[in-house]
């Protein structure tokens, strides 16, 4: 697991898992490329409503409170990356 901390695209992961995972870096990285199609991709994994559901609702609320705290400077992790400077 920690391989997809790092980078999921090289991880060992299952189909299901790697659709998953492209849909939350699609959602948090490019939020209005959003399409019905991404659901369908999910949908065409396995994934039923509910489940898409609690995916965007998780994906979300991380994107939202790092979004907060890096507007307040939180304090990091030790093992997280410094805050650029400037």
């Amino acid at each position: 697991m920690a391989a997809a901390q790092e980078d999921w695209r090289a991880a060992d992961l299952d189909a299901p898992t790697r659709a998953l995972c492209a849909y939350a870096e699609k959602l948090t990285r490019t939020p209005a490329a959003m399409t019905a199609g991404d659901v369908e991709a999910l949908r065409a994994h396995g994934f039923d409503d509910h489940a898409i559901h609690d995916a965007i609702q998780v994906v979300s609320y991380f994107n939202y409170i790092n979004r907060v705290a890096d507007a307040v400077h939180v304090d990091l992790e030790p093992e997280m990356t410094p805050y650029p400077e400037g």
